[in-house]
């Protein structure tokens, strides 16, 4: 009986091809190679000669599609895509490794394909968008290898005469530019120039958050957004960081919102000032610090914190507070988490933070306004279940009755809380809680249909 051959040596493995010998790879190659794979053989070839013969074969692909007018229909997307995707990967992996330079030449003739591409293929999902778009990274990485003397002209000339397309690539890779690029394209694009507007303005906005200028970045937004609570005191927050704490203290103070003004009989009207964006009070303390006045931006936190429940800015608070003076801090967060606005809202912020016993107190404390709609409240319902069975029933209960208000009426998902339910009230035997009972007759009346009432 003949013995099988070993199966490893039949997978089709980079080990088990390189056994072949490279004649016996090439022959196999050249046999079987179509348009596709002729053509990166080609630049591979190429490759191997030097930079300047694989810009050549490049050049050559790029012209082609370049110069096409077929349309591409959603049969011939897929290849089309690949085609796309291969010239990238040799443009940056193997050009951009030898000659950076030429490489960005022949990355931006990628780039400006896309126009005519969009034109003439059907895309209905955004493939080829995606494709784009994916590649301002590569844009980004390969510009930065060239410098800001090769790159700045290059890119600073594609957003001057083609911004439609090269404000989003730009754009969007602006925070993996080098920052002294950045600089040189910044200066590039206002030294000298009007006031840029709408797309442009916003890549300047970008580049100058990667340059680190705090006043290219004011300069790009445009006057009426500025006079916005939120814009205004994002300005004041960014000048605070940067040490301009006067300045920043007038854009924090600008920022203010202003009551209605008098009606037009003279009459003032007759209305609180519009409340302030949570960025307001994040500006507030950055200014506050910038000033040097640590208390008052201590209780600017805590303003904050009472406002949103901020995880962040407890922390902030806690760290630099001495010992046991963070406990008290403690206690007063979860005080003010207990007695929130909105119950879900604080409960979320006990049992992530996690502080079990103060969120099975507020649950036992404010059962009645609990709404079993938020989807974690099972989840939270499991993890009290052990120590606090009584805050666990009551989540598991506010859970049962959401599900069956959408509608529903006690599908399998109801009857499994009813069931966890039952089950931890038996355990614990409080007499705090409905009688299960009384709960499961609820809720039935809360499944039965509703019908009209007729007159």
């Amino acid at each position: 009986m003949a013995k099988r051959p070993a199966a490893p040596r039949k997978t089709l493995s980079e080990a088990n091809l390189a056994a072949l010998g490279a004649d016996r790879l090439a022959a196999l190659l050249i046999e079987v190679a179509d348009g596709d794979l002729k053509r990166r053989l080609r630049m591979e070839l190429a490759a191997e000669v030097g930079a300047p013969d694989l810009a050549l074969e490049l050049d050559k692909r790029l012209n082609t599609l370049a110069g096409s007018r077929t349309r591409v229909s959603w049969r011939k997307r897929p290849e089309l895509l690949a085609d796309l995707q291969m010239l990238r990967r040799m443009i940056v992996g193997r050009l951009g490794a030898m000659d950076a330079r030429l490489a960005l030449d022949r990355l931006v003739a990628w780039f400006d394909l896309y126009p005519s591409l969009a034109a003439r293929v059907k895309d209905p999902k955004g493939e080829l968008t995606l494709v784009f778009d994916a590649a301002s990274a590569d844009l980004a990485s390969l510009a930065s290898v060239a410098g800001p003397d090769v790159a700045g002209p290059v890119l600073g000339e594609a957003l001057s005469t083609r911004l439609s397309e090269w404000a989003s690539w730009v754009g969007r890779g602006a925070a993996a530019l080098s920052p002294a690029l950045a600089r040189r394209l910044l200066a590039d694009l206002t030294m000298g120039r009007p006031r840029p507007t709408g797309r442009l303005a916003l890549v300047v906005r970008k580049l100058a958050d990667r340059a680190g200028d705090i006043d290219a970045w004011v300069m790009a937004i445009p006057d009426d957004d500025r006079r916005k609570p939120e814009v205004s005191s994002e300005i004041a927050r960014r000048l605070a960081l940067a040490g301009r704490a006067e300045e920043a203290r007038r854009a924090l103070e600008a920022s203010r919102t202003e009551p209605p003004q008098a009606n037009r009989w003279g009459r003032a009207r007759i209305a609180e000032r519009p409340p302030l964006p949570d960025g307001w009070y994040v500006a507030e303390i950055a200014v506050l610090e910038a000033e040097g006045l640590a208390d008052q931006a201590r209780e600017a936190r805590w303003r904050l914190f009472e406002r949103t429940l901020s995880e962040d800015a407890l922390r902030t608070l806690l760290a630099g507070l001495a010992d046991f003076e963070d406990v008290i801090a403690l206690d007063r967060a979860f005080a003010i988490a207990a007695a929130f606005a909105d119950p879900m809202k604080g409960l979320a912020f006990l049992m992530n933070w996690p502080a079990q016993r103060e969120a099975a107190d507020m649950v036992l404390a404010r059962r009645d306004e609990l709404r079993g709609g938020v989807d974690d409240t099972a989840l939270w319902a499991a993890r009290l279940a052990g120590r606090y069975p009584d805050a666990a029933v009551l989540l598991l209960r506010a859970r049962a009755r959401a599900l069956v208000r959408l509608g529903d009426g006690v599908t399998g998902e109801v009857e499994g809380l009813i069931g966890e339910a039952e089950a931890l009230a038996g355990a614990s035997g409080s007499e705090t809680l409905e009688p299960h009972a009384t709960f499961v007759e609820g809720l039935k009346a809360l499944a039965a249909p509703r019908r009209p009432v007729w007159r």
